[in-house]
């Protein structure tokens, strides 16, 4: 989405951002600590149904954060000064946040059942710098090795286990390719993106354990990201009064060390 700095958003950038750490915080807050208690302690062989419905709001509300950061990944890809800085930095937390990751979701060291958001974004700015760098130049081939390698991409982030697989590649290449237009069809398009990669994601990963129509009501969850929308519209286009950059990029792996910490002295992994 374009924006100017007449923009009649009242919003910055750096709000966005901390609406995007305060949500993910909330989303980990509850599939860190909360599941981890509602787990060894079932009620009739079943989670405890009032814990588990404010577990549920809370994981609602971590919806929000993704798109937002995918929002935030495009806004920066496309004012960078640098795409190759822009990369190196998420290359290099992809690696510094795969340990706290692994811990705080698995109380392992390593795990390589999935991956950390990061590697997400960085294999998401790797795809729009390849299909910017491919659009650079003239041919009937062009489309087509474009859409190869946005392919190639999401393949490598669901067989790699990024977080979020395929869908937050696809996220991030509509939120880039819907930019300047009208916020009703940004969201119907991120809303369908969102939608139908988790939940083929999803079939791809769970066939023959969990039914086709159970994985589609579970992935409709992902839809109150949607609400992601209403703080971005009201954004003004200006980066604003924003905290050291370190912060931002070092939260994500702090904020897992220290839920994981929690969660260890209180018995609960």
């Amino acid at each position: 989405m374009e924006k100017s700095k007449d923009n009649r958003g009242i919003w910055t950038g750096a709000v966005l951002k901390n609406i995007a750490c305060f949500t993910m915080l909330v989303d980990h807050f509850f599939a860190i600590l909360v599941y981890n208690y509602m787990t060894p302690h079932p009620i009739d062989g079943a989670w405890n149904p009032q814990i588990e419905k404010v577990y549920r709001i809370g994981r609602d509300i971590g919806r929000i954060s993704f798109i937002l950061f995918t929002y935030l990944i495009v806004e920066g890809f496309v004012h960078t000064r640098s795409r190759t800085r822009y990369l190196l930095r998420l290359f290099l937390f992809a690696l510094l946040s795969e340990i706290p990751f692994d811990l705080a979701f698995s109380g392992k060291l390593a795990d390589w059942s999935g991956q950390n958001v990061y590697w997400t974004l960085f294999l998401g700015v790797l795809m729009l710098t390849l299909w910017e760098y491919l659009g650079r130049h003239r041919g009937f081939w062009v489309p087509a090795v474009q859409m190869a390698a946005l392919v190639f991409i999401c393949a490598a982030a669901f067989f790699f286990s990024a977080d979020y697989r395929f869908m937050g590649i696809l996220l991030i290449f509509v939120l880039y390719q819907t930019r300047g237009g009208a916020v009703v069809f940004q969201i119907l398009s991120a809303g369908l993106v969102m939608f139908l990669g988790t939940w083929g994601a999803n079939c791809i990963r769970y066939a023959g354990i969990y039914t086709v129509m159970y994985l589609l009501r579970f992935s409709l969850r992902e839809l109150f990201g949607l609400f992601a929308f209403v703080p971005i519209t009201l954004y003004n286009g200006e980066r604003g009064r924003q905290l050291p950059k370190p912060f931002y990029y070092g939260f994500y792996p702090i904020h897992l060390l220290i839920l994981y910490g929690v969660a260890e002295m209180l018995g609960l992994m």
